[in-house]
């Protein structure tokens, strides 16, 4: 076949290839890195080597916990392996109707839809609710799903400053007063870590008469003393309109879902083309779903340790002088500046038994290059206080830190 010529997606075909190869061939590239086995929930063997594990979303140390595992091969064995098609004619099973009504009790509204994967349903929520007339406001750093979704519905799209009710409100005054107006953030922002200010938010909401989503992908499990999420973390009730939470991270399976009211659930049901036009969520990941809820609600101590681990580690790399932003949660940027320090930095925590990745431009702007590390409730206090010495080894050897 002839290649075709230059043309702008050959381009930036290419423009990828040469990074990639050009970050293989210097010994930097560590993406897509084969976790070859589990050793607790706080350690892997990769590429033959067992390293402490930095990188997971698994917070509450749940992953490959024996009562999940049960519930899932139970669920292959009842079930199969698959439904017998989407959730709208044949797919849906009880026991997505159970695993809904488990995520409804724990977010403590009427009822809940999944979907699946926490990508779509961010983009299907968005893109269900809103039209061309419509008004969506976001936060600058909401993850792409949200931003996808928003692109999606057609609706008129704006982004306010990071976490800036000024700004917020600044915009809400400016929409039609004809507009219907969904104000769309993260409980927790992955890339910072950070926590939305949700009582000021949702005062803005009420007083502007705009409907609320937030994504609780990094929060459920995280916030609240019972990891009940945002809502909990701010002693607040019925703040949210639409919560949007994922299945894949405390929680160890796959899928997202949204919780709420009735009415609102069942006018997704009818309406999200991810709902009528994709297939249902496997019986064993719908199993695992349910049974991670309900050992949250069992070990609360989990949730305790999570944040204690979490603190520790934050005040360790700061200690260390690491510039973690405004870090509050599991989530912690360790900023490199460069993205070629921000490779070195995991290359050198790689080969001293630490499994870390980068995350650099352009899904952060240049300069802000750094390590998303995370730490989880399987993390002992002397594997953290471990890992901070590593990391400012690692940060001295490349120049991160003086």
């Amino acid at each position: 076949m002839a290649r075709r010529p230059l043309d702008p997606i050959s381009q930036r075909i290419a423009a990828v290839q040469e990074r990639f190869q050009r970050l293989t061939q210097a010994g930097l590239y560590y993406y897509n890195l084969p976790v070859a086995e589990l050793r607790g929930g706080s350690r892997v063997v990769v590429g033959g080597r067992e390293l402490g594990m930095y990188a997971s979303y698994s917070y509450l140390g749940l992953l490959g916990h024996p009562r999940i595992a049960a519930a899932a091969k139970e669920a292959v064995d009842k079930f199969g392996t698959g439904t017998h098609g989407v959730r709208l004619l044949a797919g849906t099973l009880t026991l997505h109707r159970e695993l809904e009504k488990a995520i409804a009790d724990f977010k403590d509204t009427e009822d809940a839809v999944t979907f699946s994967s926490g990508y779509v349903t961010n983009l299907t929520l968005v893109s269900t609710l809103l039209g061309r007339r419509d008004v969506v406001l976001c936060d600058k750093l909401n993850h792409a799903s949200i931003v996808d979704g928003c692109l999606l519905s057609g609706a008129k799209f704006w982004r306010f400053r990071h976490n800036d009710t000024g700004d917020l409100e600044r915009l809400l005054r400016k929409a039609p007063a004809s507009a219907a107006k969904l104000v769309a953030v993260d409980a927790v922002f992955s890339m910072d870590g950070d926590i939305i200010d949700l009582p000021a938010v949702a005062s803005l909401c009420q007083r502007y008469g705009a409907w609320l989503m937030v994504d609780e992908a990094h929060s459920l499990g995280v916030l609240g003393k019972g990891g009940h999420g945002i809502e909990e973390h701010f002693g607040l009730r019925d703040a949210i309109d639409f919560k949007m939470g994922t299945l894949s991270k405390a929680i160890p399976s796959v899928g997202g879902y949204v919780a709420g009211r009735r009415d609102l659930i069942s006018y997704l049901r009818h309406t999200a083309r991810a709902y009528i036009f994709s297939a249902a969520l496997p019986p064993a990941q719908a199993a695992a779903a349910k049974e991670a809820i309900a050992i949250i609600c069992d070990e609360p101590e989990r949730v305790e340790r999570l944040q204690h681990n979490s603190q520790r580690f934050l005040s360790g790399l700061k200690s260390a002088g690491f510039d973690t932003l405004l870090s509050q949660t599991a989530i912690v940027p360790i900023l490199c500046g460069e993205d070629e320090q921000a490779f070195q930095m995991t290359r050198a925590c790689h080969e001293q038994g630490m499994f870390v990745l980068p995350v650099v431009s352009p899904a952060v702007p240049e300069g802000l290059a750094r390590l998303r590390a995370t730490v989880t409730a399987a993390h002992e206090p002397a594997e953290i206080d471990e890992a901070v010495e590593l990391l400012a080894r690692a940060g001295r050897s490349v120049g991160v830190l003086s």
